[in-house]
């Protein structure tokens, strides 16, 4: 089940790019938007992670930090993030673990096939660890700005 606004997200701590251990809780006193995405380098992924990019200065001005996951091994966030110059962590969930706390690891379905995978979601979490907002059924086009607008005080999600 995904965490509600108001709930406590799940603590967590995956390995990055670089192999580094990455724990939510070293963010605390931080906003973070935590974003999950099926898997490097495709079209949707791209197109989202480079618009994050293109955010990236405006989402730390608020004082944010940006950590996007994927069931990609640390190799694969590190090739993705240098042939994109993603400024921001890629952590991998390989096992799901995160995922599934998250509640975005579930079964999909394309061209009559089924499988289990990540469900494009994005959380903010504010700065006491809390769920701020969820974006579910996440469109790639247009996300980081619609994201950045709620880390403004806009309107948090539709």
């Amino acid at each position: 089940m995904t965490p509600a606004p108001g709930s406590r997200a799940p603590a967590f701590t995956l390995p990055d790019q670089d192999g580094r251990r990455i724990s939510l809780r070293g963010f605390t006193g931080h906003r973070v938007v935590l974003y999950f995405y099926p898997r490097d380098d495709t079209s949707g992924c791209t197109i989202e992670a480079c618009e994050f990019r293109s955010q990236w200065r405006k989402v730390q001005a608020e004082g944010a930090v940006i950590l996007g996951v994927s069931p990609d091994s640390p190799a694969s966030h590190a090739k993705f993030r240098r042939k994109y110059r993603l400024p921001f962590t890629l952590l991998a969930d390989e096992k799901h673990v995160v995922a599934m706390k998250y509640g975005v690891w579930a079964r999909k379905s394309l061209y009559g096939r089924s499988y289990m995978g990540i469900l494009r979601t994005t959380f903010l979490i504010d700065e006491r660890g809390r769920i701020a907002a969820v974006f579910e059924r996440v469109k790639p086009l247009g996300h980081a700005t619609e994201v950045l607008a709620a880390l403004r005080g806009g309107a948090a999600h539709p």
